[in-house]
Order: C-alpha cells, then sequence, then structure tokens
C-alpha cells in the first residue's frame, strides 16, 4: 500500500522574485524536509534559507515542525533594519 502523502506550497518573497513551489510529500513530514523536496533553495541567493526565520501562513515555526496538508511554508528574509531602529530614526525625522 502506497504512503500517505500531503500537498503543501514553499514560498520566498524576495525584493524583486517571489517563488511559489507546490509539492506532495510524506505524510508527518518536517518543515525542513519540504523546503529541500521543494529545491527552492537552487534557486534563491546563498544562505537565504536560514532555519530560524522559517513560518507557516505568518507564524514563526522550527524547522522540525511537522506539517499538514494544505500548509504554505515560507522562508522569510533577514531584516534589513530593526524594528526599533526604524521606529527611533522616524522620531528624529519629525
Amino acid at each position: 500500500m502506497a504512503e500517505p502523502t500531503i500537498t503543501v506550497d514553499v514560498v520566498y518573497a524576495g525584493a524583486d522574485q517571489q517563488i511559489l513551489r507546490r509539492i506532495e510529500l510524506a505524510e508527518g513530514s518536517t518543515v525542513w524536509q519540504a523546503i529541500n523536496a521543494s529545491r527552492i533553495a537552487e534557486v534563491l541567493p546563498r544562505g537565504a534559507v536560514d532555519p530560524d526565520r522559517l513560518g507557516i501562513f505568518s507564524r514563526k515555526v522550527a524547522a522540525q515542525a511537522i506539517v499538514q496538508s494544505g500548509d504554505r511554508i515560507e522562508i522569510y528574509r533577514p531584516l534589513v533594519l530593526d524594528p526599533m531602529e526604524a521606529r527611533r530614526k522616524r522620531a528624529r525625522q519629525r
């Protein structure tokens, strides 16, 4: 009997490109396994996929989190500017 599979999306939204890969993988797979199966890292800049910057539907998750069918796994970009520093900068400009 075939192993049950699920379908998930793996997405990356860069400043100049958006990539979405829909994949099927074994039930019980992790976020990290889904990213590897999608092969999305092959088309992203080196270091873009960081286990500390991953989420499912805008909620941060660990790379070892188990995915469910229909999940949207998101690879987040590093912050260019710390949010607190951005607020300070805006306050100084006023």
